[in-house]
């Protein structure tokens, strides 16, 4: 069961998320920064809305479900910036006019990261209503501490200046692709975490090496990865599955 969330205060920072973008880098700190000693991702209301035990799905989409869709990918961090294990996410949100399912549930649902911290979700882009921006509600719990509840914002929408609750530190990356939108967000946990000795760094890697897993990055080291180059967010240890392109909350295009 959910338990009571617990509240941090909350400084924005270096954890950005950054697609390999068409646009141009963003201004706003997207999500909290990650390091030893991090505050967690803000907190934000519940809301009227929310209800227990929605079904386990990565994808809220139906058959006849009206709506542009939408795919949400991130990963789940404790505070030395290690990724959490089954963490459990729970996501809700209105649809495409506005409205919630409180009999059903429909886009409700819930998942657990996977072994690398990240998590997927297939839904549509909420719609708005009365007072509010658009939003996706989620919470998020590691196993045995406590849930974390805060709500997903869009960039550029009109209503983002108008809603009361709106939080910039909590905006998605969203652009078109795939016949939709892609947006991205990771989320800080306020669990403490040892990150333990790890390989011990022979040195800041050459501009332009290539990437390598067991390799010790740190903040401004500069690969190549299938031709491509990269410039690192956050000092990490490499290791299989965090290869550039697939962890933008590490790297991001040069």
């Amino acid at each position: 069961m959910l338990e009571s969330t617990h509240r941090g205060q909350h400084d924005p920072g270096a954890l950005q998320h950054q697609f390999a973008q068409r646009g141009g880098p963003h201004t706003v700190p997207l999500t909290p920064p990650c390091d030893d000693g991090d505050h967690p991702t803000p907190e934000q209301t519940e809301g009227p809305y929310f209800k227990p035990d929605s079904p386990q799905r990565t994808s809220l989409l139906e058959p006849g479900l009206p709506g542009t869709r939408l795919t949400l990918t991130g990963y789940v961090f404790g505070r030395a910036c290690l990724p959490v294990t089954g963490a459990l996410l729970d996501f809700w949100q209105a649809d495409t006019n506005g409205a919630y399912d409180n009999t059903g549930f429909r886009l409700r649902g819930h998942q657990y990261t996977d072994s690398r911290g990240s998590f997927a979700l297939t839904t549509i882009v909420p719609g708005l209503y009365p007072g509010r921006t658009r939003h996706i509600h989620v919470k998020a719990q590691a196993p045995g501490r406590p849930v974390l509840t805060t709500q997903l914002y869009f960039p550029n929408e009109p209503r983002n200046n108008t809603d009361s609750i709106f939080d910039a530190r909590l905006l998605m990356t969203v652009r078109d692709g795939n016949g939709g939108r892609e947006a991205a967000f990771d989320l800080v946990l306020d669990v403490p975490q040892d990150p333990g000795p790890g390989p011990t760094p022979t040195g800041t890697p050459p501009s332009d090496g290539t990437w390598a897993a067991g390799t010790a990055y740190r903040a401004g080291d500069r690969v190549t990865y299938a031709g491509r180059g990269y410039v690192c967010l956050q000092a990490h240890t490499a290791q299989p599955g965090w290869e550039p392109p697939t962890v933008p909350a590490l790297w991001r295009a040069a």
